[in-house]
């Protein structure tokens, strides 16, 4: 740029060419061409390489033009931009250049003097207007696409910032993602993996997820364990069954397992008997044995201690109970005999009414006989020691015989006529003290009056005189005596008139 107030382009002196598209000095050119200062006669100007202009519209002595106008002092920041400020593209336009004139060269310099004069106010206004719709145009036809930009900017900055790349494991098995979701129950949900009440989740539902995060799943699995005999059914997250051994807390050093420890557990669980190892105390044949053993039985655990068992032997616990830690199980060494015993089987006695005999009278009609019977009982010695003996089993030889005896119910006489007056109080004081019970040491008399069996039985009565009442024994008494008097009595008979 020059120090002179005017900017122009091209030659300034010569034959007057005739005017381009746009009403500058130069020889017609094709869209282009070369443009700008030095170039050759005249230029076109490129809108898409070129900066941001703004047309003035005051020239010298009145005349206009588009690189020809009169700068005012201080237009140059109007006039041209700088270079580094953002630019506004628009398509390349460039008119085609006019046909050149023909004639006489005077006449073609007056027409292209007067024509450059007046031309040039033309193409300034021309290119004013073309240019203000030109960039007015580009900016309403580049807004809409700069907001959609904008946004489309924004909506992938928002789009970025919520993707999280998190890892997701279940069961062992970790995989990373790309996940939306705001928390573990969200991104449960969007991968399909589903949470039961024994399931382990790590952190737990509902935690805030951010990138970079792990997420844990552990599916529970049920265990039917059997542990000494005691069965129950357990959750564990362990896929392998030493794991779920740790887990559990179960000691499994020494233990029987039934199944291998590394086996997998699958989601549908499995059964496990486990036996641990324990002391147990075995007392034989007068010694003691401390085995340390995971038997199922009490009879296994004799038989990895040493012990037999023989015939009849046993133990104090059933040998099919399960051994329990620091129990004490003695051997019962059994030895015995059978023996078979006579035992009397005792006659019953069925009594009947008889009025024919007085009151408080029972006469035997038939005498009762015991039957017999056989019984076999088992007899035991344990560790040496005699027991009680069993009995096994019973066999009847012969039957009882049931007595009959005949109870009388014929009511007593009160008096006997001709003994009723007599000291009969006297005659038992004299003969037993009064006593009805009484007998004498050789057993022969008996009663208040020490009648004996022949005469009792003479007199009516039944049974031993001693047992019958005193009553009868005394209306006994008086008959004797009318049929004997006092004969009967000789050392008391006397006390009857006394």
């Amino acid at each position: 740029m020059s120090n002179s107030p005017y900017e122009t382009y091209g030659p300034a002196v010569g034959p007057a060419p005739a005017h381009d598209a746009y009403g500058a000095l130069g020889a017609p050119e094709a869209p282009g061409a070369p443009s700008g200062p030095g170039a050759p006669d005249g230029f076109s100007y490129d809108l898409h390489n070129a900066p941001t202009v703004a047309f003035g519209t005051g020239g010298i002595g009145g005349t206009g033009g588009a690189y020809g106008a009169q700068a005012a002092p201080g237009a140059y920041g109007d006039t041209y931009r700088p270079a580094y400020e953002p630019q506004i593209l628009a398509p390349t336009l460039v008119e085609p250049a006019l046909p050149r004139q023909t004639g006489s060269a005077t006449t073609q310099g007056a027409r292209d003097t007067g024509a450059r004069a007046g031309g040039g106010r033309r193409a300034s206004r021309r290119r004013k207007t073309r240019y203000a719709e030109r960039s007015d145009s580009a900016v309403r036809r580049l807004l809409p696409q700069a907001l959609v930009v904008a946004f489309l900017a924004g909506g992938t900055t928002a789009f970025v910032a919520k993707d999280k790349a998190v890892e997701l494991s279940v069961d062992g098995t970790p995989r990373t993602l790309h996940t939306f979701a705001d928390d573990v129950t969200e991104l449960l949900a969007e991968e399909g993996v589903r949470v039961g009440a024994h399931d382990v989740v790590a952190p737990a539902p509902g935690t805030a997820l951010a990138s970079g995060d792990e997420v844990a799943v552990h599916h529970g699995r049920p265990v039917r364990l059997t542990i000494d005999g005691e069965r129950r059914e357990v959750w564990t997250t362990a896929r392998t069954v030493d794991g779920a051994l740790r887990q559990l807390g179960v000691r499994a050093e020494g233990a029987y397992l039934s199944t291998s420890r590394s086996q997998s557990i699958g989601r549908a669980g499995l059964a496990l008997d486990v036996r641990t190892e324990r002391a147990l105390t075995i007392m034989a044949d007068g010694r003691a044995r401390t085995i340390r053993t995971n038997a199922a039985t009490v009879g296994r655990a004799l038989e990895e201690a040493g012990v037999t068992l023989h015939g009849q032997d046993t133990t104090s616990v059933p040998p099919g109970s399960f051994p329990r830690d620091g129990q004490t199980v003695t051997v019962l060494r059994i030895t015995g005999a059978r023996e078979v015993r006579e035992e009397a089987i005792p006659f019953d006695v069925r009594r009947t009414d008889d009025p024919s005999l007085f009151k408080g009278t029972e006469v035997v009609e038939r005498p009762g006989r015991p039957g017999l019977r056989q019984v076999t009982y088992f007899l035991r010695s344990v560790n040496g020691v005699k027991q009680k003996p069993r009995r096994e089993k019973s066999e009847v030889v012969r039957g009882p015989r049931t007595q009959l005896v005949k109870v009388g119910t014929k009511p007593r006489p009160k008096n006997v006529h001709g003994a009723d007056r007599l000291n009969w109080q006297g005659l038992a004081a004299c003969e037993s003290g009064g006593r009805p019970g009484a007998v004498d040491p050789s057993g022969t008399y008996g009663g208040l009056y020490q009648f004996d069996a022949r005469t009792w039985h003479s007199l009516g009565g039944s049974g031993r005189p001693q047992d019958a009442p005193a009553e009868e024994q005394t209306y006994r008494a008086k008959k004797l005596y009318m049929r004997r008097g006092a004969s009967p009595w000789p050392h008391c008979g006397l006390r009857l008139h006394g």
